[in-house]
C-alpha cells in the first residue's frame, strides 16, 4: 500500500455500452480520514462504490485498497472493508445478535473472537440490552446503528457508508454521525461516505470529492471548496459546481447488496 493511502484510484472508467457512467477518475483517500464522495443523482457515485466494493468490474483503470489491487486480490479486499447501505439490509426475522453472528460466520471470524467482538460492538452502539430482540421491532435509528455494528464485526480497515442517514429524523441523524465519528476514532479506520445532506459532509468530512457526469469536478477540504468557489456553505458550492437541474437515480444500494451476496456465495 502506498504510504498513508487507504484507497488509490487511477484513471477509473466504467462504460455501459457507449455510456460512460464513470469517466477516467483518479483520487486518493488517506488512512483514517473521513472522506465524503458527493454528487447529484446519476452522477456516478453508486457505480464508483460498486467498483470499489468489487461488485462491478472496471472497464479500465486501477483501484488499490489497503495494499491490494482490485481484480487480483478481491477476496482480501472484501475482508478489509465493511459497508452500510442506504436501504436497510438486516434480516427482520432474526434478533440483533443473530444478525451479527450470521455476518461473522460469513467472514469466518473465529467463534471466540466473534463472541467478544459482538458484545463490544453492541455496547458501542447502545444495543446490548436489545440483543435478543427481533429486528422487526426496532426503530429506523436502531436498525441503522445495528447495521454499523454489523459492518464492523470483521474489524474492517475501511467503512463504506452509502447515504447512511437517508430518511432518518434530525435527532437520529445527529446521533448517527456522533456514533460514526466515535467509531472511526476508536476503530482507527477510514470512512468513505456519500450523502445528499450537505451540512453532514461539511461538518464530518475532512476531505470531499464531488463527482458529476462521471467526472471528479473538485476534491478539497470543505473549507477550501467554499473558499475557491466563493461560497458561504458547502451546499452553495455544490450547486455552483453541479447546477440546479434535476437528475435521474442510479441503481439502488439494495441492488448492490444483492449483487454482493451473489459474489460472496460463489
Amino acid at each position: 500500500m502506498e504510504k498513508g493511502k487507504a484507497i488509490s484510484v487511477k484513471n477509473l472508467t466504467k462504460k455501459f455500452d457507449s455510456f460512460s457512467a464513470v469517466n477516467n477518475i483518479s483520487f486518493d483517500v488517506e488512512e483514517g480520514k473521513m472522506f465524503a464522495f458527493l454528487g447529484p443523482n446519476g452522477a456516478g457515485k453508486t457505480t464508483t462504490i460498486k467498483m470499489l466494493t468489487t461488485i462491478l468490474h472496471p472497464t479500465s483503470g486501477k483501484i488499490r485498497m489497503n495494499g491490494f489491487e482490485i481484480g487480483k486480490d478481491n477476496n482480501e479486499i472484501r475482508k478489509s472493508f465493511g459497508i452500510v447501505f442506504q436501504d436497510f439490509s438486516l434480516d427482520d426475522e432474526l434478533t440483533a445478535l443473530e444478525n451479527l453472528e450470521f455476518h461473522g460466520i460469513l467472514y469466518k471470524v473465529p467463534k471466540d473472537l466473534l463472541k467478544k467482538r459482538i458484545e463490544t460492538l453492541l455496547k458501542l452502539v447502545d444495543l446490548y440490552d436489545k440483543k435478543n430482540n427481533f429486528v422487526k421491532t426496532f426503530s429506523g435509528g436502531m436498525k441503522r446503528r445495528l447495521e454499523i455494528a454489523r459492518a464492523l464485526v470483521h474489524h474492517p480497515r475501511i467503512l463504506f457508508l452509502d447515504e447512511p442517514t437517508a430518511g432518518l429524523d434530525p435527532q437520529t441523524r445527529n446521533n448517527m454521525w456522533n456514533y460514526i465519528k466515535r467509531l472511526s476514532k476508536e476503530e482507527k479506520m477510514t470512512v468513505f461516505f456519500t450523502t445528499h445532506y450537505m451540512e453532514e459532509a461539511e461538518k464530518m468530512a475532512e476531505e470531499v470529492a464531488i463527482i458529476d457526469h462521471g467526472k471528479i469536478v473538485f476534491k478539497e477540504s470543505p473549507s477550501e471548496i467554499k473558499k475557491k468557489t466563493k461560497s458561504k456553505s458547502l451546499e452553495d458550492a455544490f450547486l455552483k459546481l453541479t447546477g440546479h437541474d434535476l437528475r435521474e437515480e442510479e441503481a439502488s444500494s439494495l441492488e448492490i447488496l444483492r449483487a454482493q451476496r451473489k459474489v460472496w456465495r460463489r
